[in-house]
């Protein structure tokens, strides 16, 4: 009874409603929702959040209590002590710190019970995500409620977490208005509360529903002239307040609506048809809804008694010859082998229990499957999902269709489902019959396509199970994950080319948002939203499946949309008889033309790109012209597309060669640079914020699990140790072989992510040893260290840098080594020694002097140390602008007595400079190539940014400095990279002896100009330039670092004067 007074106290329930709060007072902006079809005279519900949205936060301390042996009720007697003063309501106002009300609130607790209460368990359960779960019913009524016309609000009580943001375990998305107390300084039942959600919402008290569960609160609310609800339970609440609006809150079955009238279908043979089906005598009526997409075979909702199902029928009228195979897509569905080898690929179909041919039961065939919840997004840019949940939709879609054309057709025993060969070819002669049978006035577009498509068909294809109609709307999802649950309309599968499937994906990415039948994505930022470019989801669907990407991608789009040109003039020719599916059909007609002038610009493209390719007339004099060629993809935003060279046979891309652009290069090395560009879009670009995440956590100082799992499937894709010259390796024992002009394109790639250099197994300082042992090492050196470097199974580091001395200049250098009984004994004070920290660092390459009175440039001699040798102190982990770059990090350390075999000397006593000189030539142009690539992904945010924000009544890219800085740094860009190259070109050639003046430039030219492209980038990015969310604060610390890294920019600058005047002299 004490506890039941307790609960009801009015007191009590004040302090409880201040446990729920919400963040943002804001509204969101864009235009009132003024009308709602409910007829009623409310135009705003505001909610409170516990006990109505989320679980009540009683139940919580309750439940805690019980299982932490705290006395019954000690929680609720700590939150009304001290009333208005106590340390709950000063914590609700944000008159106290997190950090202050734990400590106060938590002794408190402790006199009641007189006992210790770990008050930090129970804050961090009210918090946690799964006891601050949003109820379902709720969400979906918010979300009918917004749909209809009427704004939302939340109202609530709240506090700051320790992380300094308010508690709100809800999608801010849904509401118009968000009141917080932490953030106003008032707390309910406070009228000013109410007063302010109503004048931020612009409504009166009596448009206005507000819902809470607690009196006091609600008789605040109803004193001003608010309707209330009083919340005992969600289900209730909805119905109560369905009642209210006067429309229904809980639509059972998204993508529904009622049947359109010139689609009704009888219902009373139909349920008889259901009845004798599915042998139900059930009385309760039978329910019909029509899913409102689709321009093809209209598909229905039914629920009879306990059963629900999808029915999909031919549409009513005169139909074009094949069109509309209902039977088809029913035999495919049902047959059993095609369902087995489906289910072994991994494809997921719906469920079918029947045909019917019978016109009496509903006047045309139909047939009928099983209903299976879940989504379909009609819409390809995903509103109201992260980045990176539109990213894993389109990766799921990805991988789906991958999985169709996988299908064994041998083994599956569907060798017979379709014909063999030309596929192509019949399906352009298919559509153009169609759209002749269809066809009301001449399109010019369409007559061109019609000549242009026969004279261009691919001369390979491949031949595998085809959807015919795969896209984004045709898969239905997990309602919570990105897992697909079926993939749906069967209806035009068959045996043929599966690139056009992959082409008919990619429609939407053409379209604009405003295309009446399919919202498209041409005018979205793709990049900002998270979705990838036809380039990448295509590149994707390569690797996923292990081919090259084709080179005539223009020729499938064209067909698609070709294709679908034909579609909608079936569809707009049936909207005149008022027997189109849709609702859009008579909008078709229109759309025509629109779609088949889309078709002809991808015919003229894949026209460019034939007549590119075809061999000059006569023998060009120039062997480094440089000319444009269009890219048979959309191209990548700030990737360059022009070629170097006069021919791309493999003779002519030689050891000699100065190849600009990656499509200049030789066959293979192309191959290796896409593939590499495949696995960078969907693997390495999304893993980068946990990798990130992971470098500042807990466990930071060891290796990520993630990246070490996406270092075995570079390694399994031939992606590893390609980093080695061929001069260095020429039977390609180790690497794969490239010249440096050819490793620095696939450099430059890497370069666009921080991480990707680790993953692909060719990153510093592992690169420059493992260069170091193959030349230099011995055979016993090789089998220790080079096997385990070259295999990824350990890592090392290189110790020269020491802080008393400058050095830059290597002859500085102090650390000594002395040889003593057999052995070598190293004394030496390090730092900046990159990746000893790392737990699997078993090498490090030391440097320190032999014989201090030799000549100044043999003084210094190599060793190879393992890192469990006695006397490796490290002292400290440095950071870079205070980042640590874990879990390799920088060190200080301390060599005191290090005592190593004398085999352990690389190469020879005194030749440690002569080492240094050759380890350094390939490393720094591995890191001006990376440099490159920062700077191109930085410009690359840049322009995106650009292009979607707002500053001073317009778009960023319109305001002028902002233009300057982009073609500023594209022209800076471009000069770095061509220097590289050029550089790279001269160490294939001549070697690194002679390629000195060239390193040195651009060492003194890459590190300043990647600062200064990511400087103007994050200038672009305002407050979020510096931030973690994205990756230019890193690209700006390793730029500014690597200006001195490797020799600082001043003894460059003086090696570059001193040779150029040498040369004069």
């Amino acid at each position: 009874m004490c506890l039941r007074r307790l609960l009801q106290s009015a007191q009590l329930q004040r302090a409880w409603r201040a446990v729920f709060v919400k963040h943002g007072q804001g509204r969101h902006q864009g235009a009132w929702r003024w009308t709602h079809s409910g007829g009623g005279t409310y135009k705003a519900v505001i909610f409170d959040m516990g006990g109505v949205l989320i679980p009540s936060p009683g139940r919580v301390a309750a439940e805690w209590e019980v299982q932490n042996h705290i006395p019954s009720g000690t929680i609720l007697k700590a939150l009304i002590s001290g009333g208005e003063n106590g340390p709950w309501m000063k914590f609700m106002r944000a008159e106290i710190t997190t950090e202050d009300f734990l400590q106060e609130f938590g002794r408190l607790c402790s006199e009641i019970s007189k006992t210790s209460v770990p008050l930090d368990s129970f804050f961090s359960l009210l918090t946690s995500e799964r006891v601050a779960k949003p109820f379902p019913v709720m969400t979906e009524a918010i979300t009918q409620i917004r749909a209809k016309g009427l704004q939302t609000a939340v109202l609530s009580n709240n506090f700051y977490l320790p992380n300094g943001k308010s508690f709100l375990p809800l999608d801010r998305k849904q509401f118009d208005v968000v009141v917080e107390s932490c953030l106003e300084g008032v707390c309910k039942p406070d009228a000013r509360m109410y007063k302010l959600c109503l004048e931020r919402l612009g409504r009166q008290p009596s448009e206005s529903i507000f819902l809470d569960d607690l009196g006091p609160n609600l008789k605040a609310a109803a004193s001003l002239g608010i309707h209330i609800i009083k919340v005992h339970d969600p289900e209730t609440a909805v119905k109560e307040l369905e009642t209210l609006l006067g429309f229904p809150l809980r639509m059972a079955v998204p993508n529904t609506r009622p049947v359109r009238k010139t689609m009704e279908i009888p219902k009373d043979s139909l349920e008889k048809h259901l009845k004798d089906l599915l042998g139900t005598q059930a009385t309760g009526p039978l329910e019909l809804l029509q899913f409102d997409h689709g321009q093809s075979n209209p598909t229905y909702y039914i629920r009879l008694a306990k059963h629900q199902l999808v029915l999909r029928k031919k549409p009513p009228g005169t139909l074009l010859p094949s069109a509309h195979a209902i039977e088809r897509e029913f035999s495919f569905l049902c047959s059993g082998r095609i369902m087995k080898a489906l289910a072994n690929a991994g494809v997921p179909v719906p469920k079918v229990l029947d045909l019917c041919e019978d016109p009496r039961v509903i006047g045309t065939p139909f047939y009928l499957m099983e209903y299976c919840p879940g989504l379909i997004y009609k819409d390809p840019s995903l509103p109201g999902l992260e980045p990176s949940q539109r990213r894993a939709i389109y990766t799921a879609m990805n991988r789906v269709l991958c999985k169709i054309h996988s299908v064994d057709l041998k083994a599956a025993g569907l060798e017979d489902y379709g014909k063999h060969g030309d596929y192509v070819a019949r399906q352009v002669q298919t559509w153009i019959k169609q759209y002749r049978a269809s066809e009301t006035s001449t399109i010019p577009p369409m007559e061109r396509l019609i000549e242009w498509l026969p004279l261009h068909l691919p001369r390979q294809q491949q031949t595998t199970v085809v959807h015919g109609d795969f896209r984004l709307d045709n898969v239905l999802f997990h309602p919570e994950t990105a897992k697909v649950l079926a993939v749906l309309d069967w209806e035009l599968s068959t045996l043929g080319d599966p690139l056009a499937d992959v082409a008919h994906s990619c429609l939407a990415h053409y379209l604009p948002s405003s295309f009446p039948v399919q919202p498209g994505l041409s005018d979205s930022d793709l990049s900002e939203l998270g979705i990838p470019t036809a380039e990448e989801y295509f590149r994707m669907y390569c690797l996923h499946m292990g081919i090259r990407p084709t080179e005539n991608w223009n020729f499938y789009m064209a067909f698609s949309f070709f294709r679908i040109a034909a579609i909608l003039q079936g569809v707009y020719k049936r909207s005149l008889t008022g027997h189109a599916s849709s609702a859009t059909g008579e909008q078709t007609g229109k759309l025509t033309e629109f779609t088949s002038n889309l078709a002809w610009d991808f015919a003229v493209k894949e026209g460019f790109r034939v007549f590119k390719e075809m061999p000059a007339t006569k023998p060009l004099t120039r062997s480094q012209h440089t000319r444009a060629r269009p890219q048979s993809l959309p191209r990548t935003p700030g990737m360059r597309s022009y070629v170097t060279s006069t021919d791309s046979s493999p003779a002519h891309i030689s050891k000699g060669a100065l190849v600009f652009s990656p499509e200049g290069l030789s066959a293979p090395v192309r191959e290796l640079y896409q593939w590499l560009k495949q696995v960078m879009e969907p693997h390495v670009y999304p893993a980068e914020p946990e990798l990130q995440h992971h470098q500042t956590s807990a466990e930071k100082w060891t290796p990520s699990p993630l990246l070490e799992d996406l270092k075995e499937k570079a390694k399994a894709e031939g992606l590893w140790n390609v980093f080695l010259p061929v001069e260095t390796d020429p039977e390609k024992k180790y690497g794969a072989g490239l010249t440096n002009v050819e490793y620095a394109h696939l450099c430059e790639v890497m370069g666009t992510s921080l991480y990707a250099p680790e993953i692909f197994n060719c990153s510093a300082p592992d690169t420059g040893n493992v260069e170091l042992l193959v030349r230099y090492g011995t055979e016993e050196q090789k089998a220790r260290w080079l096997i385990p470097l070259l295999e990824g199974k350990a890592r090392s580091c290189f110790a020269m840098t020491e802080p008393q001395v400058a050095s830059s200049d290597a002859t500085n250098i102090e650390s000594s080594i002395q040889e003593e009984d057999g052995f070598y004994v190293i004394n030496g004070h390090k730092w900046w020694i990159s990746g000893i920290l790392d737990p699997r660092c078993q090498l490090c390459v030391f440097m320190g002097k032999t014989d201090p009175h030799a000549p100044r440039h043999q003084q210094q001699s190599m060793l190879s140390v393992p890192m469990d040798t006695p006397g490796i102190k490290i002292i400290r982990p440095l950071t870079v602008y205070g980042l640590e770059d874990a879990p390799g990090g920088h060190g200080e350390v301390l060599f005191e007595q290090v005592c190593v075999p004398k085999e352990n000397m690389v190469l020879g006593p005194g030749r440690g400079f002569e080492i240094a000189q050759g380890r350094l030539g390939p490393g720094r142009i591995h890191h001006c190539m990376w440099l490159i690539g920062y700077s191109e992904r930085a410009l690359a945010l840049t322009k995106a940014r650009a292009k979607s924000r707002m500053a001073f009544g317009k778009p960023l890219v319109e305001q002028g400095t902002v233009l300057a800085d982009i073609a500023q740094s594209q022209v800076e860009i471009e000069q770095a990279q061509l220097l590289v190259l050029k550089a790279a070109h001269v160490m294939d050639v001549a070697g690194s002896k002679a390629a000195a003046l060239d390193i040195a430039m651009i060492k003194m030219g890459a590190p300043p100009m990647a600062y200064r492209v990511t400087d103007r980038a994050i200038q672009a990015f305002g407050a979020a330039g510096p931030s973690s969310d994205y990756p230019l604060a890193q690209f700006f610390t390793r730029a500014r670092a690597l200006r001195f890294a490797d020799g600082p920019d001043e003894v460059h600058r003086v090696a570059v004067a001193k040779m150029e005047l040498k040369r004069c002299s």
